[in-house]
């Protein structure tokens, strides 16, 4: 099978696990007969600096015809925060309706978490985030900007196309993970009863047409508590735009870091993008000290969505072996390893897997 893959190194250290996501990628290419061809797009910072352009219409054109999309990293520190975020990642998850943030949160053998007496056995979750509504919609405005009367207001729009094709995600993800087969809505439902109380309803009508599938609902200030105090409790977890961005960075926190975090911004009916989520790391740039696991395992995600199994589990099984043999942390500059000997350890274990 042949994929188009658009490749967007972007910014900072973005390049260097960019490069060894490929080379993994190019491991586990050659028994289940996967052949790619990638495409390198110049976006980011140092484009925007020289040209004034993030994502042009011309390149989100271009994007639509590839199979997938696979991206390093965006930030850079001599442009204002916001600019890259919103004129290149927001307007690909819009513009592509890459309408569910799919993150793992799995803590890997070997790799410490800040939780007390818990191991890889308890921490094995996914967080399916609704992509492209709520408060990142960007519908709101100033009123008396700049004065002592100023209002600022930033309205949350949910609909019930969006939120039951995300709903029907999370239900298919629990079923497809065999798990245990667990979905858990998070919301706020005794404060923010019109947003809410949409996803509540829209969740209790869906469950009948999944009666394999365990339903639960909590809090979003309780999921909090209980990702640190119980994260065996979870399988999959549902959750709109704001309360998904929020909850993910403490998953990832847990199963280890920034540096073991992957992300895909998923559009089932078509193009995905798939990307570490620690950012571009500018301090670090060139020294290759970063974790490449991130991007390694975006990499693998980018497979299993494209339906090769075969090799995204080679890749797992390297990205484990590697974490619990090779490396003596997660954090940069701590690893025992270079950026690019993990990749290569990484490649020769997961081309040893297949």
């Amino acid at each position: 099978m042949s994929y188009r893959i658009a490749v967007i190194p972007g910014d900072g250290t973005g390049p260097e696990v960019v490069a060894e996501g490929l080379k993994v990628l190019k491991a586990v290419a050659g028994p289940p007969g996967i052949k790619f061809d990638f495409h390198s797009y110049d976006l980011g910072g140092e484009r925007y600096l020289h040209t004034g352009e993030t994502l042009p219409d011309s390149v989100v054109e271009e994007l639509r015809g590839f199979n997938a999309i696979y991206l390093g990293a965006i930030g850079h520190p001599d442009v204002q925060p916001g600019i890259l975020e919103k004129g290149i990642l927001l307007k690909a998850r819009f513009e592509l309706d890459q309408y569910i943030n799919l993150r793992p949160v799995i803590l890997y053998p070997g790799v410490d978490t800040p939780l007390k007496d818990k191991g890889p056995e308890d921490i094995e979750f996914v967080v399916v985030r609704e992509n492209t509504e709520g408060l990142y919609a960007g519908a709101g405005g100033h009123l008396k900007y700049g004065t002592p009367d100023e209002v600022a207001i930033q309205t949350s729009i949910n609909t019930r196309k969006g939120v039951d094709r995300c709903l029907k995600f999370a239900f298919e993800m629990a079923r497809k993970r065999n798990k245990d087969k667990k979905l858990t809505l998070v919301a706020k439902t005794n404060v923010l009863t019109f947003a809410s109380g949409l996803w509540f309803r829209a969740f209790e009508a869906m469950a009948p047409q999944y009666p394999d599938i365990t339903t639960d609902y909590a809090h979003v200030d309780a999921t909090c508590m209980w990702f640190v105090k119980n994260p065996e409790w979870f399988d999959v977890v549902v959750t709109d735009n704001m309360f998904g961005d929020i909850i993910t960075d403490l998953g990832a926190i847990i199963q280890g870091g920034m540096g073991v975090a992957a992300g895909g911004n998923i559009n089932p009916e078509g193009v995905s993008m798939f990307e570490p989520i620690g950012g571009s790391a500018p301090k670090y740039t060139g020294l290759q000290v970063v974790n490449p696991i991130a991007a390694i395992a975006a990499a693998q995600m980018m497979l299993e969505t494209l339906g090769e199994e075969k090799a995204a589990k080679a890749i797992e099984a390297g990205i484990k072996k590697c974490a619990a043999q090779d490396m003596k942390s997660m954090a940069a500059g701590k690893m025992g390893l270079t950026t690019g000997q993990v990749g290569d350890k990484i490649a020769q274990y997961a081309a040893e897997a297949l």
